[in-house]
């Protein structure tokens, strides 16, 4: 090759050697000191967010606005959520004192980079929502209990029917314009369903065609296309298509994830995208597809509109799950380098989902519920194996890990009252013990609006006189009860069995145990 063109080459592949080395030791620097966020990193990089969304810290070191707002449902009041510090975490403390004895959805998550593109309801598009006028619905507040750097904070709990929108952004990419952006989500909360994503997509609600989105998806659909292993995958939506690659379908280099804590990449610019993942709480970035736009027409160029979704598809397809901590969206295409030191900036962070305390109904702490009947003081209240019902049964010592596993609770704040409590499975994450047709069972969130209340018990007194008792927040004459060894939500006297009055204050009572998982 001519020796000029040699030498611009070598340049340039020593100055992005310096970009990372320089982007990274700056990141170690903010582990410590945090003197930088991702978008800082970013800017570093040459391409600057756009978009800048988390509700569990801040993703400038000098951001020190509201992360999100709130609204509690006794008296559809309103508050800013916001950081403890400039360049810090989520006042998580706020949220549960203005929340207390209530509950709240989250009705604003806000853009930290100044250009205004905050995420709100999601309107009625092509495919309507639960909530009134077809909208979709909010996220619970209290349902993505996390720690960041040891600090607790919430993140967005995407049930089906919840979606964040905004049709009226600025300076995100349109047409085929450069972009990136990455997003932390839980890696074990996801399903089949379109589309749990996050990025660009139409500015009508509408199916606008191929290209008209770049979004990054993760569950484990393969309706359009699908990676390697059961999933789930990140994918990009690019509409019409979910792409783990070149080929429309699959593609074997777009590998199964199942970090707890996933950063999820995608980026996009002129016939040439990628993705790219890897464990947001330790470890680097791995790349899964780098190269041209997919082998199908109608992607190269593209034609993004700039819209922003969160949780949904771009016509407000709503089926999907999953839960969504953080995120930014960039102008133009960011280095690899520069990613990974993103990506590093992240792992320092500190996610966590680890209970923060045993045997107390303290929430965050991990408890099992012993039963104080005189035939079955052995037993314990679990989830069973073959279906989603709820019963007790013996454990001890020598039982195997997968039934200690199942008798096993994380408490939660309550979802429909944060006075109560909730009951998450510790070996099935996201599920959650609730009475149907006042029948126990490990569901999740179904996004129906009885589901909160459903699984929200007030802690009360024993009934017998001995430990305590579970109050069904929606009836309030009903208490968690086990009858015949199935558990069920039973009041004193009834018309069904398991109203039964004998031995009804003894089946009501419980022992709050040390947890056996």
């Amino acid at each position: 090759m001519p020796r000029r063109t040699w030498l611009r080459r070598v340049l340039l592949v020593a100055g992005a050697a310096n970009l990372a080395a320089g982007l990274l030791a700056a990141t170690a620097t903010t582990s410590q000191a945090a003197a930088q966020g991702p978008c800082d990193i970013y800017a570093a990089g040459g391409t600057p967010c756009v978009a800048a969304h988390s509700t569990t810290r801040a993703l400038y070191a000098s951001y020190a606005g509201p992360l999100y707002q709130v609204r509690r449902a006794s008296d559809n009041a309103t508050q800013d959520i916001g950081v403890l510090s400039a360049g810090g975490y989520a006042n998580a403390a706020a949220q549960d004192s203005f929340c207390a004895g209530t509950s709240c959805v989250i009705t604003v998550i806000y853009d930290e980079s100044g250009k205004g593109n905050h995420l709100t309801q999601a309107l009625k598009g092509h495919w309507p929502g639960p909530a009134a006028g077809g909208n979709d619905n909010l996220a619970n507040a209290f349902e993505a209990p996390v720690t960041v750097a040891g600090h607790k904070a919430y993140g967005v709990y995407v049930a089906p029917g919840t979606g964040y929108r905004n049709n009226h952004t600025s300076g995100i990419a349109t047409g085929d314009q450069p972009e990136g952006m990455y997003a932390i989500f839980d890696g074990t909360h996801y399903n089949g369903g379109c589309c749990f994503d996050y990025g660009n997509a139409e500015t009508t609600g509408n199916d606008d065609g191929n290209g008209t989105m770049e979004a990054v998806y993760f569950g484990n659909s393969k309706g359009w296309g699908y990676g390697s292993g059961a999933g789930p995958w990140i994918m990009a939506d690019l509409e019409n298509g979910l792409f783990s690659g070149v080929n429309q379908h699959f593609n074997a280099g777009d590998p199964t994830v199942t970090n707890r804590f996933q950063t999820a990449v995608v980026k996009g610019g002129p016939n040439q995208w990628a993705i790219r993942g890897g464990n947001a709480q330790s470890g680097s970035l791995s790349t899964y597809y780098s190269g041209v736009r997919p082998n199908v027409s109608g992607y190269n160029p593209m034609k993004k509109q700039g819209a922003i979704i969160l949780g949904i598809g771009g016509d407000n397809s709503n089926t999907g799950v999953g839960t969504f901590y953080e995120g930014v969206m960039t102008s133009g295409y960011p280095s690899d380098a520069t990613e990974n030191a993103v990506q590093a900036n992240i792992t320092a962070a500190g996610y966590s989902s680890a209970p923060t305390g045993t045997g107390s109904l303290t929430p965050g702490a991990k408890v099992s519920l012993q039963a104080t009947t005189a035939c079955c003081t052995s037993d314990y209240l679990r989830h069973d194996d073959a279906d989603d019902k709820v019963a007790i049964s013996a454990v001890g010592s020598s039982s195997p890990a997968t039934t200690k596993a199942a008798a096993t609770w994380i408490v939660r704040a309550g979802l429909a009252n944060t006075s109560c409590l909730t009951f998450e499975s510790a070996d099935r994450p996201g599920r959650f013990l609730r009475h149907y047709a006042f029948v126990l069972q490990l569901n999740a969130d179904d996004g129906g609006g009885a589901f909160a209340q459903d699984a929200t018990f007030c802690p009360t007194p024993g009934n017998s006189g001995v430990g305590r008792s579970f109050q069904s927040v929606n009836y309030p004459a009903k208490d968690i009860r086990h009858y015949k060894y199935a558990g069920y939500v039973a009041g004193n006297g009834g018309s069904n069995p398991w109203d039964a009055t004998a031995s009804w204050a003894q089946d009501t009572s419980w022992l709050v145990a040390s947890p056996w998982g």
